[in-house]
């Protein structure tokens, strides 16, 4: 009899505790949970070169370090102009030496050729520059390319009086103004040549960052704009979350502080510092505290790194953030 007695006021005692707790959990507030994402930095190779896109020498998903050749410009007027370049360096340099050799017989005669082809190079400049501007007047080629086979023409016409003014003081016999114009005139070659020769190099694109290559936005035989992103890298290395934070939460997520995040792409959680918060600044993320009354709260981007690297995240998988309410 002692016993029931015992038991029946335990019985009720766990059935209130039951009830209280069933209570409890139903009427307790929720945890805030925050959904983000993971951003990962993306570099971007372009070509300093327009023009066709001769070779790809990768494709999505493959890893390159930096210095990798992604892919290659073929600029045939380039190397044309380069060929133009050393026939004018050829003719200065001919120049020259007729200049520093005197007044010879031959030494003329080889003045009067040079004479003759520095006419021929400039009305070949001349005419090339007329074709493509032509060409640019309707669009169908960049103004760059104009520019470059102007100052061609105009240096095949320096040229070319410089060779008149050689001859003429060779004929004359040599004089310290026909050595200047000579320097000059080797120098002006010299310098247009290495400057093409730049430019040749740059037609070879090279990753300037490690990581994968998310993205290929040309392909072999498109044309490439001036400074058209054709590859995408993206360094997995330098990765963070990103989360949209409402400021009356802002103080819970100070610079510094850590956080576990859940990734349930790889179903584990991972330590986040935040590095990083900024304000949006689009109006549409303005939010009310009360309908009529109160104030309206801005949002926040919110970045967090990883405090330790994680193997297998990429760019775009989900991060969860639970805080109590």
């Amino acid at each position: 009899m002692t016993a029931k007695r015992i038991a029946i006021p335990l019985i009720v005692v766990v059935i209130l505790l039951g009830i209280v707790i069933v209570f409890w959990k139903a009427y307790a507030p929720a945890p805030i949970q925050l959904q983000g994402q993971i951003e990962a930095r993306q570099h971007m190779v372009a070509s300093k070169i327009p023009g066709r896109v001769a070779d790809i020498s990768v494709r999505r998903g493959d890893r390159v370090e930096a210095g990798t050749e992604v892919f290659r410009i073929d600029s045939p007027e380039l190397e044309a102009k380069l060929t133009q370049i050393e026939a004018l360096e050829t003719i200065s340099q001919s120049l020259a030496q007729a200049v520093e050799g005197g007044t010879r017989e031959e030494r003329i005669a080889a003045a009067r050729s040079e004479y003759e082809k520095a006419l021929a190079a400039e009305a070949l400049a001349k005419t090339t520059f007329e074709r493509i501007r032509a060409l640019a007047d309707e669009g169908l080629v960049a103004r760059q390319r104009a520019d470059d086979t102007f100052t061609l023409w105009k240096v095949a016409e320096k040229t070319r009086v410089t060779a008149s003014e050689i001859l003429k003081l060779a004929e004359a016999g040599p004089r310290q103004e026909a050595r200047t114009a000579a320097q000059a005139g080797e120098a002006a070659t010299s310098s247009l040549r290495d400057e093409v020769a730049e430019l040749l190099d740059d037609t070879v694109a090279r990753a300037h960052r490690g990581g994968i290559v998310s993205n290929v936005l040309l392909n072999e035989g498109e044309l490439a704009p001036q400074g058209f992103p054709v590859i995408i890298v993206t360094d997995l290395d330098d990765s963070w979350a990103l989360f949209n934070v409402r400021e009356d939460l802002l103080s819970r997520v100070t610079e510094g502080s850590e956080f576990d995040l859940k990734i349930p792409a790889l179903d584990q959680s991972a330590r986040f510092r935040v590095s990083h918060i900024s304000v949006l600044g689009d109006y549409a993320t303005w939010r009310a505290t009360t309908p009529g009354r109160g104030f309206d709260m801005r949002t926040f981007e919110v970045e967090m790194q990883p405090v330790e690297p994680i193997a297998g995240l990429r760019a775009g998988m989900s991060v969860l953030l639970e805080m109590a309410p």
